[in-house]
């Protein structure tokens, strides 16, 4: 199974971090943890009703973190499906709530409303055909019809889509999909014909634009599926032998296994194992309930909560 399992970016506020993905788009917030290398800070998960690969965006809140700036070696856009129906539901939802949302444009012959989160983070809700007869977490406050269904993918800015495009195709099972201006479209095989969640990869080339700078607002990494460690390893063999690149060793995430590089464009990526899922540390009707933490991290609990930022009610 190809496509995206995950994407991570850095946000400020945390309490504003949560309310704005939990209630303003109706994401269910899956799983309250820390960041693992850096254990005063919150790792907050928001997807669909059980986390599922596709759904979870992911964020690291620092508080005083300086504002990023978009450029070249960075994701430029991160986007969401949503019934092509409901577009206009959106449309009102982020006038009344005040968010920034440009006019609608057509990519690829979709429809597309392109919005900001409160840190400047660039994000994009796509209307699909039919996705109303997907599943739909319905507990976030929005009507069933319209509430978003996972993502549609992610938008690369890079200087040339040569060489990553070759790692999308060879090692995560994309295939180039279509052309539309200087974007070229990788589409996950094997995923209902990119009819799922997280299917979709554009490649944005820009040579000579100024590189970005990551900060507030920016997509840290972007996870790829991969369905257990032995399918994980096979793509880390790709990687070395193939494309000449070194990923790390593998890093327990509680959630998934996870290996990491930096592809040629300059954006870091991960590669993450379904297994096990967010269940394993407590049942899916409950997550995101409690503040988790991995077993090594668990007898410094009471010092990591007195540092964590004071939250209100983080129940979604």
């Amino acid at each position: 199974m190809s496509g995206l399992h995950h994407v991570t970016a850095i946000a400020g506020n945390a309490q504003r971090n949560f309310d704005f993905y939990t209630r303003t788009l109706g994401l269910r917030f899956v799983k309250r943890t820390v960041n693992f290398d850096d254990p005063g800070t919150y790792h907050f998960y928001y997807g669909d009703e059980a986390g599922n690969p596709g759904t979870i965006l992911t964020f690291f809140p620092w508080e005083h973190a300086a504002a990023g700036r978009g450029g070249v070696g960075q994701t430029h856009q991160t986007s969401f499906r949503v019934p092509l129906s409901a577009i206009g539901y959106w449309t009102q939802r982020f006038t009344e709530h005040g968010v920034a949302y440009e006019p609608l444009e057509k990519r690829f012959g979709e429809t597309v409303l392109a919005f900001s989160d409160p840190d400047g983070m660039s994000l994009a809700l796509i209307g699909i055909p039919g996705a109303e007869n997907e599943p739909a977490w319905t507990a976030g406050g929005i009507p069933a019809e319209y509430a978003i269904r996972g993502f549609h993918g992610v938008t690369l800015l890079l200087d040339s889509a040569e060489r990553t495009g070759a790692i999308l195709t060879d090692v995560f099972g994309f295939k180039e999909t279509g052309r539309d201006g200087s974007v070229i479209r990788y589409t996950a095989q094997g995923q209902n014909n990119g009819k799922e969640p997280g299917s979709i990869v554009d490649i944005y080339e820009a040579k000579g634009f100024l590189a970005g700078r990551q900060g507030r607002g920016s997509v840290h990494h972007i996870a790829f599926r991969a369905a257990d460690d032995a399918e994980q390893a096979e793509m880390a063999r790709k990687l070395v032998t193939t494309h000449r690149l070194r990923p790390t060793e593998q890093k327990d995430r509680n959630y998934f296994r996870s290996i990491y590089f930096r592809e040629p464009g300059g954006v870091l990526f991960e590669i993450a194992t379904d297994i096990p899922g967010f269940a394993v540390d407590e049942p899916v009707e409950s997550l995101g309930h409690a503040l988790k933490l991995p077993s090594f991290l668990e007898s410094h609990r009471a010092q990591i909560e007195k540092v964590l930022p004071a939250l209100g009610e983080l129940v979604s």
